[in-house]
């Protein structure tokens, strides 16, 4: 559980600073302590649900974001992104395989500058 807070307390400071915010800020947006902020950045305490909900919403993060590096900020607001996402975690390996080859292709297609 302390790894958990501590990730989440990492990932609390890397957005609030990439928010531009000081903890006091970020206390304020999200109707908070300055105190809880602080214990809940370095991981000393946890976050319960509506709690995480309102440090998000100050961050304007999807909360999942606050879990972890994998996803890249604002990811989470593309709906589109999230439908494709969805549909893929329910394929199997193989069926990835075929996917990311078929992307693969269909972005040379368009140009060599763009990432596969």
């Amino acid at each position: 559980m302390d790894d958990l807070r501590k990730r989440f307390g990492r990932l609390v400071t890397a957005h609030r600073r990439r928010a531009g915010y000081t903890q006091e800020q970020l206390a304020e947006r999200a109707g908070v302590s300055v105190d809880t902020i602080s214990k809940i950045e370095v991981g000393a305490t946890g976050a319960r649900f509506p709690m995480i909900e309102r440090i998000a919403t100050a961050l304007q993060v999807d909360p999942a974001e606050l879990f972890s590096t994998e996803i890249p900020s604002g990811a989470l607001k593309r709906a589109k992104l999230n439908e494709v996402t969805l549909t893929l975690a329910g394929l199997s390996e193989t069926d990835l395989q075929w996917i990311g080859d078929l992307i693969g292709v269909a972005l040379r297609r368009n140009g060599p500058s763009r990432p596969v």
